[in-house]
């Protein structure tokens, strides 16, 4: 039964218990504590711990998820995946225990024939908590499984909680028994190769009040209202059911493997057994490549692009682990532009929207292949110098040092530093490097422990919502003042009754016309007003829980209490900027997937008074050309005086009109459409413009790189866009002025200008050149013997460094090695100070070392050297030492020739 016929199984089956299906949010979610959606019940964590209310008593989702805290484990065992689909079905005070047994029981051992999986009821054992009795009866009287494959597990396996305060309760796992080519006899408790864990049924029953680990936490009370959430694993499953070893070998993940093995001359599996303990290591590293290629085309799908922190680092360390295994298989060439369409391939039977979306994917993986095969080609280098001092130095190690600093500075996987350091002889110290990735998570774990918002910062906000007893009216998109009542104020995080002048205060409204932060839009900022008189400035504005509108203020005048009717006024000059930019943001995106095709998606943008930025997927930078096509194509549609108008309906209406959505976003059924005539249409909750006529002018100021595969305009709208283009109306003017030329003529005659000074510097160079080499000749003139020793002292003013290297070499020459000679020359370009020495043979073999006697100049500049023993240079700050530094290194020639 292949992976997409499961997954329609489930929903199938659940719907027809009177579960509302919800779709998979993306893989990137709004909890400050996730990277990525990491279990299924993650999009319902509202729902259990009380802060929203359900839609429906029962629901039912397959849930994309990604895990990364097991990925050295990825390719080891049968069940470690970083991307997997989590079947989920919830009952929020609905039915418990009995009916999430029965209804899993019915699933898995119905026949295929009524749409069910058919598995052997006698294959199944199942696990609950030790204490759990009510459990154990159920389980018995509902299914009729014997005792004895019924197993008491503790709290360490068998129970669940979210690892804060909140619902918590006993769980119970259903699992499989494949067999003894998969281990020993003996169920779950003894080998979980064996006896795989399929699904995991949790029976929330209790309130948890402290939450010290897993297994130690305090049981506040029953829960009022018992819940379930459960959740099988898709992936594993269809190992099951498709009778293959692990989850890389099911249907959604093996063409990449057989991909792979073809691209590598590889027989996969040929030297494994059926455990994963009996892996050979060619096979773990096409599971890998499997496993990481997929994850990372479900990442780049969701909106996520590779970068050096958060999701960003997890997905770039995906991918270049992907190459990588490919490298150790023996593939060197590109790889992902083979893999990726295989993975695209299964995939797309269901989530369609990858087809879609895959030219922006494949551009973001394909240049991150890049960028990491020219890391690789450089981090060989470094290598290189590293091992060539280790063996210098006498040793055999290459220290943790070295392989740290290749790691983390240029990326270079550690396996690959050991494969390479083996090839030239030399081992690794690996413990000094596992002691510093150890610090330096650590440190990113302090770090990350100190950013995180855990779920008791909500809880002020929490209590404001439930005392309004429904969510903010939000009444912006019609009016930018209104009336309303004061129904939450917040000090320093607290709930308080009243604020007094000076107080910076948190103020709920019931209703506000306050454009909360959100979708790449600024806050709207402005004044409200109290029936007492009292006056309150709006700085910021924000939703920190869904539903919340909350204005973070300063009270200016009056008393502010709860209930008082207020008046709120937006500042309506910020207010049309910010929704200028906003309009003007949705059609340089047009405008730039016209000029660049469709792949060019935004990925992100902030939109400010009279000014955006708008962030683009791009491998490559977009030429000025290009730029100045899309500037004049905006302000072309600007001059079309198109209406600016805003609908509401379903996802599947604004599908049907083109709408397009932003990889990353959270939508709900209904969603906000925004059209720019029939050009552009966005799903949007910000704030617009009426017409385009009111955006004025659009200027783009340039665009850069920001990351892997993206890329920035910043631009000027309206008043801003004028301004700026009379400064440089103002500077072509004094231009034209300066080189009594036309403005057409200004880039033709500039250009002639820079190109005949451009001649003279370099004749200049020339002349100087000239000189110095003339100087140059005449410095064997004035040698003169210090100690037997023939030394030459001098000052070459205005030259670089480099000029006085040249001149030191020179000299030297042309002294011979007859004698001992020591040669110093100082000079001063641009007021930097230098100094360079040069020794012969025979000044070397008397000790004089030019080295040492460049530190003793250098340390009159102000500074310091260093050198070989032949040649030295060093430098400082104080240009005019340079003759004291010239009379030291004398006095050091003539102290060691004594």
């Amino acid at each position: 039964m292949e992976t997409a016929e499961i997954r329609r199984r489930w929903l199938s089956f659940f719907q027809s218990k009177g579960h509302v299906v919800v779709p998979s949010a993306p893989l990137i979610h709004d909890d400050p504590n996730l990277l990525f959606v990491n279990a299924g019940m993650v999009p319902f964590k509202p729902y259990f711990l009380g802060q929203e209310t359900p839609p429906a008593p029962r629901a039912t989702s397959v849930q994309k998820c990604v895990r990364t805290q097991d990925i050295e484990e990825v390719g080891k065992t049968s069940r470690h995946g970083t991307f997997f689909q989590m079947n989920g079905n919830f009952s929020f005070g609905d039915y418990f225990k009995a009916g999430a047994i029965e209804l899993a029981w019915e699933f898995v051992t119905g026949t295929v024939a009524d749409g069910r999986l058919g598995l052997d009821p006698e294959r199944l054992w199942v696990t609950v908590l030790d204490n759990d009795d009510e459990a154990i009866g159920l389980w018995r009287e509902l299914t009729g499984i014997p005792m004895e494959r019924i197993v008491r597990r503790g709290l360490a396996d068998n129970y669940w909680h979210m690892g804060v305060p909140g619902p918590g309760g006993p769980c119970s796992e259903i699992y499989y028994d494949r067999g003894p080519d998969y281990g020993p006899e003996g169920g779950p408790a003894v080998d979980e190769d064996r006896f795989m864990e399929f699904w995991n049924l949790v029976f929330m029953q209790e309130s948890l009040s402290a939450v010290r680990s897993k297994v130690d936490f305090d049981i506040a009370a029953p829960l009022p209202k018992k819940n379930i959430d459960t959740g099988m694993g898709l992936e594993r499953i269809a190992t099951l059911l498709q009778g293959v070893d692990s989850l890389y070998e099911i249907d959604e993940v093996k063409p990449v493997i057989v991909k792979a093995a073809e691209m590598t001359g590889k027989v996969y599996g040929a030297h494994s057994g059926h455990a994963a303990a009996q892996s050979h290591p060619d096979d773990v590293r096409m599971r890998v490549v499997a496993d990481h290629v997929r994850t990372s085309l479900m990442l780049i799908g969701d909106g996520v692009t590779p970068g050096n922190e958060g999701r960003g680092y997890v997905l770039r360390r995906m991918l270049r682990r992907a190459v990588r295994s490919m490298r150790l298989l023996g593939y060197a060439d590109p790889c992902l532009p083979e893999l990726l369409p295989v993975s695209l391939a299964k995939m797309t039977l269901s989530y369609p929207e990858l087809e879609t979306g895959f030219g922006r994917i494949s551009q973001i993986a394909y240049a991150e292949e890049e960028a990491f095969r020219r890391t690789l080609a450089s981090g060989t280098t470094i290598l290189d110098v590293a091992v060539a001092r280790t063996k210098a130095a006498g040793a055999t190690t290459l220290s943790g040092d070295d392989a740290f600093a290749l790691h983390d500075t240029y990326g270079f996987p550690i396996d690959l530093t050991l494969e390479m350091a083996q090839e030239q002889g030399l081992e690794v110290d690996r413990d000094g490097f596992t002691r510093l990735m150890q610090e330096q998570r650590q440190r990113a774990k302090a770090d990350a422990k100190a950013k995180k918002s855990g779920h008791g910062e909500i809880t002020a906000y929490r209590q404001v919502a439930d005392a309004l007893g429904h969510a903010v009216e939000f009444t912006g998109y019609t009016e930018v003042s209104g009336e309303g009542r004061v129904r939450g104020i917040l000090a320093a995080g607290t709930p308080v009754s009243t604020a007094h002048p000076g107080d910076e205060i948190e103020l709920v409204l019931d209703r506000t016309p306050f454009y909360a932060e959100g979708g790449g839009q600024l806050a709207d900022a402005g004044r409200i007003v109290l029936d007492n008189g009292a006056v309150i400035d709006v700085l910021d504005v924000q939703k920190p829980i869904t539903g919340l509108i909350v204005h973070r203020a300063s009270v200016v005048d009056g008393e502010v209490a709860l209930g008082a009717l207020a008046e709120a006024r937006v500042d309506t000059g910020r207010r049309r900027a910010i929704s200028r930019a906003h309009t003007a943001t949705h059609m340089v995106h047009k405008a730039i997937r016209e000029a660049l095709g469709e792949t060019a998606t935004q990925a992100g943008s902030e939109n400010a008074p009279g000014r955006f930025r708008f962030d683009f997927n791009a491998s490559a930078a977009v030429p000025v050309s290009v730029l100045r096509d899309v500037e004049a194509r905006v302000n072309a549609m600007l001059l079309e005086d198109l209406a600016v108008h805003a609908e509401v309906m379903t996802q599947a209406q604004a599908r049907d009109v083109g709408a397009m959505a932003l990889f990353g976003e959270k939508y709900g059924d209904a969603v906000r459409v925004i059209s720019v005539g029939d050009w552009t249409r966005e799903l949007c909750g910000g704030t617009h413009a009426e017409r385009t006529t009111q955006l004025g002018t659009v200027t783009l100021l340039g665009e850069a790189s920001i990351g892997s595969g993206v890329r920035r305009v910043e631009a000027l709208v309206g008043n801003d866009a004028h301004a700026f283009l009379a400064r440089e109306h103002a500077i072509v003017g004094q231009l034209t002025e300066m080189v009594k030329a036309r403005p057409e003529e200004l880039p033709e005659r500039i250009s002639g200008l820079l190109a005949r000074i451009r001649e003279s510097e370099r004749e200049i160079e020339r002349l100087r050149g000239d000189a110095l080499r003339a100087a140059a000749g005449s410095l064997t003139d004035s040698a003169r013997d210090v100690g037997g020793v023939t030394f030459v002292g001098h000052h070459a003013a205005g030259a670089t460094g480099d000029e006085a290297r040249t001149m030191v070499l020179d000299t030297r020459a042309k002294l011979g090695n007859e004698r001992p000679v020591v040669v110093a020359i100082a000079a001063d370009a641009g007021g930097k100070p230098a100094i360079v020495v040069a020794t012969n043979d025979a000044a070397r073999a008397r000790g004089l070392k030019a080295g040492a006697l460049v530190r003793v100049g250098a340390q009159v500049l102000g500074g310091g050297g260093g050198g070989k023993d032949d040649i030295a240079q060093g430098g400082g700050q104080d240009a005019s030492q340079t003759g004291a530094a010239l009379t030291a290194v004398e006095a050091a020639v003539a102290a060691a020739a004594s």
